[in-house]
């Protein structure tokens, strides 16, 4: 190597942009400030820095977080054409149980089956099955309760799938607008199970909406 060879100089946002692009998926903060010597607020300003470029240039590129995980994806809106050259099928049909299960997920979580079932009214065993299968959520340990039953979450292919950046994204709960943005089928791969004995009655959906889904790959 020539010894008049000089390195340029990038800035953080730079350098965290080719860690985001090499990255196997979604990393925590911590991974990318230990990686660069910086302390994560360093990294999450970097971060800020990188979304507003990739959203006032019209980039293909999005920032997608989820919970204290980051990675680079592809804009929502060229998901069609990503698809396209990459042979992949369009985006997988979600049945109206698996929509409403999904997004009582999304608003309430980490959230147990027994408080998804009381919400719906239904035993929802099979749906969350088929969730869990389809990768849109995920167990997130258990609760200290009786029988300390499973805690889920949302994932960060659920942010793909509906075309978000970060949970914070997340409108009013709206059921309907949902299933149209899902593109709802008749059926599930696990349909719903029988209903469960003397259900509780499902409060306001706009009750969940206090609490807190376009399918695309990553980069």
């Amino acid at each position: 190597m020539p010894e008049n060879y000089n390195t340029p100089t990038l800035p953080l946002s730079a350098l965290l942009e080719s860690l985001l692009l090499v990255a196997d998926g979604p990393a925590p903060v911590s991974q990318f400030a230990a990686a660069l010597e910086v302390n994560a607020r360093a990294v999450e300003a970097a971060l800020d820095e990188l979304a507003a470029l990739y959203a006032n240039a019209h980039r293909g590129l999005s920032i997608q977080c989820d919970r204290d995980r980051v990675q680079l994806t592809t804009h929502p809106a060229a998901a069609a054409a990503v698809e396209t050259f990459l042979g992949l099928e369009s985006t997988q049909r979600l049945s109206r149980p698996a929509v409403e299960t999904l997004s009582i997920i999304a608003y309430q979580q980490p959230v147990t089956r027994p408080q998804i079932e009381s919400i719906r009214g239904v035993n929802c065993d099979g749906v969350i099955k088929s969730l869990l299968t389809k990768g849109l959520i995920e167990e997130m340990g258990r609760t200290d309760g009786p029988g300390r039953p499973v805690l889920y979450a949302t994932t960060p292919l659920f942010l793909q799938h509906f075309g978000l950046s970060s949970i914070k994204e997340l409108p009013p709960l709206d059921i309907d607008a949902l299933l149209a943005a899902a593109n709802v089928g008749q059926t599930d791969l696990i349909p719903d199970s029988a209903p469960t004995p003397q259900p509780a009655p499902p409060p306001d959906p706009t009750s969940l909406a206090s609490s807190e889904p376009s399918n695309h790959p990553t980069t």
